[in-house]
């Protein structure tokens, strides 16, 4: 057995010397993280910021192997081994150290997100931009992460020498491997770019409301290759990216979050109109759903079975609270109808002729 040094004048085998530097660098580098940690802590108790809290959350796990594997990679000098040993475990702790720093880099981008997250809230009554600004944060964030992902996994294949030879392989035939592929990704390219198309054109945005497939519901989430949209009943309706591009939709919340609603009432002739604009005035003014940009009552049909069409339009600051104002004042002019003009309701007339009237 080969020997390199003795302790307290006994010999010390050459693989526990090596042992003893590896796992004194693991200690030296958790001893590093843990500095880190506590001095970003105490950062966030002196400034309250939402990076270092971000920070403190996404980057804690990877930091802390990141560091003892960087540590142990430098004390790799120390040790005595043989050239096959040290390529296998210099091997070994490169892909280590390239996986974990590209994990960092995501995480880089996670602490970015939440900083952006907090200053576009989707709260505000008015989110036109915080919605705009969202829509392209997920996509470039979603698209950035993929790129790591793909550069990483190349990274550590082609760091292996027989993964190289199959790579120059390749290339001697690009041009026909390039048209193959070319038929096969042409889908998942079309995708990609109807993704780019709506992150920076946004004929949708996250959480706009549509009415999509004969469906009401919010945009939850928009991936590189589909859309999730969130009905009202809790369902989600997925739907691939290129179906924004390619066929009609409706955005109630395009140009802003603001909306109409109407209410469709259908009377006899004999109902006056005057006290139905008193009414939903009244109705409207006591209810903190309207936003009071909009209280009309019209006349807006005649019907062939003897009723007359009636709208009553309102206004919203959000297809929410618009739908939920429609509901309240339709059940109250119905009731307002009952208790003060019963005989205005809706009739059928029949017309009798006497058989006899002529003799």
């Amino acid at each position: 057995m080969q020997y390199l040094d003795h302790f307290f004048g006994y010999p010390i085998p050459i693989f526990v010397k090596n042992l003893i530097i590896g796992i004194i660098a693991i200690l030296v580098g958790l001893l590093v993280k843990y500095l880190v940690h506590k001095t970003f802590l105490l950062l966030s108790r002196w400034w309250d910021f939402i990076i270092i809290k971000s920070t403190i959350k996404h980057l804690r796990q990877p930091i802390g192997v990141f560091i003892p594997l960087l540590i142990l990679n430098s004390s790799l000098d120390l040790m005595v081994m043989s050239s096959t040993a040290r390529l296998h475990i210099d091997k070994a702790i490169e892909i280590a150290l390239t996986a974990v720093f590209a994990l960092i880099l995501i995480r880089l981008i996670n602490v970015l997100e939440d900083f952006f997250y907090l200053k576009y809230d989707l709260n505000k009554e008015n989110n036109l931009k915080e919605r705009k600004i969202r829509t392209q944060l997920q996509f470039v964030r979603k698209f950035i992460v993929s790129l790591i992902i793909i550069i990483t996994a190349a990274i550590i294949l082609l760091s292996f020498e027989s993964m190289r030879k199959i790579g120059a392989g390749l290339l001697t035939g690009v041009g026909i491997g390039g048209i193959i592929i070319g038929f096969a990704a042409q889908k998942s390219l079309g995708n990609l770019l109807a993704g780019f198309q709506i992150a920076f054109t946004q004929p949708i945005r996250i959480d706009d409301v549509l009415i999509v497939e004969g469906e009401w519901g919010r945009v939850e989430e928009i991936t590189l290759t589909y859309v999730v949209v969130s009905i009202w009943d809790q369902r989600r309706l997925i739907l691939p990216i290129t179906y924004f591009i390619e066929k009609p939709f409706q955005n109630w919340t395009r140009v802003s979050a603001d909306l109409l609603g109407t209410v469709f009432l259908y009377m006899d002739y004999t109902i006056p109109i005057e006290p139905l604009r008193q009414e939903l005035t009244r109705l409207l003014t006591d209810n903190p759903l309207w936003d009071k940009r909009v209280n009309v009552v019209q006349v807006t049909d005649t019907n062939k079975d003897g009723s007359i069409e009636i709208r009553f339009l309102m206004s919203a600051s959000n297809s929410s609270r618009a739908f939920d104002l429609r509901c309240y004042v339709r059940e109250s002019m119905i009731t307002f109808i009952q208790n003060n003009y019963p005989e205005s309701l809706p009739k059928t007339r029949i017309e009798h002729k006497d058989k006899f009237q002529n003799l």
